[in-house]
């Protein structure tokens, strides 16, 4: 093969290191079609209509915009979000999905500089009008990676409600609610007969379950998970997202995930960012199967991500 024959498909030659990588051309005089895995699209969509439709609003956004310094990382989002149902938010990295998440329970506030414009509104009341601990019990908290406390399983739940306690309720008393909370999360069968046992040596998909206890056994009115799956092997992930499914029956879930799949068998609402704006909200087979920007097409079909 002559120098030239090489030059022409680096592919084949690893001593020209200063070639540009490939670049993908994407068409842009056809529509991209979406691609779902076999049966997905079809399973999803019969849960949804057995789930019914949506309760009472439970938050609203309303111009909401928050800066890191100069930087606008989430750009004038307005969208509502109901109880009975889970919106998931999706879009590529640094998009800002978590920031808009973190954002509902006041969490961002933590980050030196950062700042909000516009109204994140609980029941019709301004998050920023709330005691913040009473506000992260009503609107709680699953992050990426399952953080239980250095505790029993039964300390880790019953922590929970410890603290909004003015009195340290006693054991017994704590014993059917720290139950409850096992049970919904799709834990305690598992865990029964030793609840003393430290929370730490349990599996991460048990962990991350725990964490899902934890934060609903105080009975919030909205669940954010951040990612709750993408530390779990694909048993544990279906297990979660089975359990988002019967917990949206009750309160509701507002997830950021990466894995469209995900998104669309588990979300009834779908919210699609990019660079800080929401491009695209609506029903989740509208947005996966007919959605109406363009760059909401190019995503869920992998154009970019």
């Amino acid at each position: 093969m002559s120098a030239h024959e090489r030059v022409a498909d680096p592919f084949l030659d690893d001593t020209l290191p200063s070639l540009p990588p490939p670049r993908r051309r994407v068409r842009l005089d056809r529509t991209p079609v979406p691609v779902a895995a076999p049966g997905d699209a079809a399973a999803a969509g019969a849960r949804r209509r057995q789930r019914g439709p949506g309760g009472p609003e439970r938050m609203r956004l309303e111009r909401l915009s928050v800066l890191y310094g100069s930087h606008r990382a989430v750009k004038d989002v307005s969208l509502p979000i109901h109880a009975g149902e889970a919106l998931a938010l999706i879009g590529p990295s640094g998009c800002g999905k978590t920031t808009l998440l973190r954002t509902l329970n006041r969490l961002t506030e933590t980050t030196a500089g950062a700042t909000r414009e516009g109204r994140v509104l609980l029941d019709g009341t301004d998050v920023e009008q709330l005691e913040v601990t009473a506000l992260r019990r009503r609107v709680a908290m699953v992050f990426q990676q399952p953080n239980p406390f250095p505790m029993s399983i039964f300390d880790n739940v019953a922590y929970a409600i410890r603290v909004q306690n003015r009195k340290t309720p006693r054991r017994r008393d704590l014993e059917p609610r720290v139950v409850d909370a096992l049970r919904r999360a799709g834990l305690y069968d598992e865990v029964a007969d030793d609840l003393d046992r430290p929370a730490l040596r349990l599996s991460g998909g048990q962990q991350q379950r725990l964490c899902i206890a934890r934060a609903i056994a105080t009975r919030p009115e909205v669940l954010l998970m951040d990612e709750p799956c993408s530390a779990l092997d694909p048993r544990s992930t279906a297990v979660i997202e089975e359990l988002i499914g019967e917990l949206r029956r009750e309160l509701a879930v507002v997830i950021v995930t990466h894995n469209l799949a995900q998104a669309h068998r588990i979300g009834d609402k779908v919210a699609f960012m990019y660079l800080g704006d929401l491009v695209e909200y609506g029903e989740a087979e509208q947005v996966f199967v007919d959605p109406r920007a363009e760059r909401t097409r190019d995503y869920v079909a992998g154009a970019f991500g």
